[in-house]
């Protein structure tokens, strides 16, 4: 607590040191713990994260993508989001679309070493450990929302979400009915192109904190929700999704926040 008595607002660094650290989920913890210890034949020689993986990106960032878990050779390997799952994976898809839509400075994510740079984007994902066949279970998404709490909490200037996949838009609409926005019925279904714009809640509004949480909340202004499907192999090589495909998808973005 502040000299004053009222609460810190919430630091992205100390956010990310606290994904890190969670044991909230320990079918998830054994599971990254045992993929890193066994390991794949072609990263025998790595040393793997196997921790909750953190977002990552810009700390000004106006849109967050959000997938929906790290890879279990990929992020869970290298401890950053949409990195490392090989060449042509997915995170080369979408950081390569980042960078052509001029949110990237590089077309690869292969190393949390590589210089990767963002834009005025910030990425995270629904769950925080890789789970077993890349199917986490409902409660455990649940749990996860409070990091994604924590740090939208921490992006103040964020105006679009951008939910690669079902999972991601379902959690994203999860945390806004958490924080008492008003969605429209029928709730919008996820859709690649699906656009949801959001009001705000009143002003002074204070969101909604867990007990003994350390942070506090700006009041919500959830903008704008687009759906866009998840750069997995399955989609990327069955034509299911192009690039083509999302470079319209992020023109789109790019012309909403800018001005």
């Amino acid at each position: 607590m502040s000299p004053s008595g009222t609460k810190r607002p919430l630091v992205l660094s100390a956010v990310q040191t606290g994904i890190t650290n969670c044991n909230r989920c320990p079918r998830l913890r054994t599971y990254c713990q045992d993929v890193g210890r066994v390991k794949r034949a072609a990263y025998r020689q790595d040393t793997y994260w196997a921790r909750p993986v953190p977002g990552f990106g810009d700390p000004a960032a106006r849109i967050l993508v959000l997938g929906l878990a790290p890879a279990a050779h990929g992020a869970n390997r290298t401890g950053r989001v949409f990195t490392g799952d090989g060449a042509g994976g997915s995170g080369d898809f979408l950081v390569s679309a980042l960078q052509r839509a001029g949110f990237a400075n590089r077309s690869t994510s292969q190393r949390a070493d590589d210089g990767l740079q963002l834009t005025d984007v910030y990425i995270a994902a629904a769950v925080r450990c890789a789970p077993p066949a890349n199917r986490p279970l409902p409660e455990e998404v649940d749990r996860c929302l409070a990091h994604l709490l924590d740090e939208v909490a921490a992006l103040p200037k964020l105006e679009v979400v951008i939910a690669l996949g079902k999972i991601a838009w379902d959690a994203w609409m999860k945390l806004l009915v958490q924080q008492g926005v008003a969605l429209p019925r029928p709730r919008p279904v996820f859709s690649h192109g699906a656009v949801l714009h959001l009001g705000t809640l009143a002003p002074g509004h204070p969101g909604t904190l867990a007990p003994g949480h350390p942070g506090t909340l700006a009041p919500w202004h959830p903008g704008t929700l687009v759906g866009m499907y998840h750069p997995s192999r399955q989609n990327t090589n069955t034509g299911t999704v192009t690039p083509a495909m999302y470079d319209a998808v992020l023109r789109k973005v790019r012309s909403r926040i800018s001005g």
